[in-house]
């Protein structure tokens, strides 16, 4: 289905959205590439057969609207820019909290509203926003990353919900642990971690399925998707709160 299509790929330096990129352009896509980093946009550039570099902050409104101006109009938008930093409540760090948010959220609100209002004009268009399994239900050390995602993930459900009877097709991808710079920070066990390539390949997967919404590895994704659903005690005892 990616043959012919161009893809924006926000977030495409690092990680989950450097692989995405990659199989992308694998399938027969054009793809445009931006993050903050020009250099590791053209080092990835020089490896694909059809890229172009757009490099832009998302938290950065003027950046992301001459973005928007430069990249034309393409088949889809991804979004997958984020950081993260694990924070208890009680090393709330008010500044890396606030980053994390600004980049996660606030960047996908700032790229979807100066692309949307094109598709709506066209009445076509596809969007793909990069949620996570710490979306689903508030977690121990989640401070500001777990909000910020479970925010995409919710402004995903209301654009499907506005745009369910037109030709712009929504979609949400929550994956679990993957393997980059970010979750290195972490000191405890990650189960199922994938490294980005698997979890870009997930993704691809779940984008051809046209599901709206994916959650994976399973059976790790389970843990969270029924947790929301079990007494709030019970689930935060099975998460280790509080040790």
């Amino acid at each position: 289905m990616f043959a012919g299509q161009t893809w924006w790929i926000v977030g495409a330096s690092e990680g989950l959205g450097r692989a995405i990129a990659e199989q992308l352009d694998a399938a027969g896509a054009k793809v445009i590439l931006s993050a903050r980093s020009e250099q590791r946009l053209q080092d990835l550039a020089c490896k694909l057969r059809n890229a172009s570099v757009v490099p832009m902050d998302v938290t950065d409104a003027q950046a992301v609207q001459n973005a928007v101006a430069n990249i034309g109009k393409p088949d889809g938008v991804l979004y997958c820019a984020g950081t993260y930093d694990p924070m208890p409540a009680q090393e709330w760090d008010a500044e890396k909290v606030e980053l994390i948010c600004d980049v996660n959220f606030m960047g996908a609100i700032r790229v979807i509203g100066r692309v949307l209002p094109q598709m709506i004009a066209t009445n076509r268009g596809h969007i793909v926003l990069i949620g996570s399994l710490a979306g689903h239900t508030g977690l121990p050390g989640a401070t500001g990353y777990g909000a910020s995602k479970s925010a995409v993930m919710h402004m995903a459900e209301t654009l499907q919900a506005d745009l369910f009877r037109t030709s712009i097709h929504v979609q949400v991808i929550n994956p679990g642990f993957i393997k980059t710079r970010l979750t290195e920070k972490n000191d405890f066990d990650m189960p199922m971690i994938q490294t980005p390539e698997q979890a870009a390949e997930a993704c691809l997967t779940a984008i051809r399925s046209g599901r709206f919404s994916t959650s994976f590895p399973a059976p790790f994704a389970w843990v969270f998707t029924i947790g929301r659903y079990l007494p709030r005690r019970l689930f935060l005892r099975l998460m280790g709160a509080g040790k």
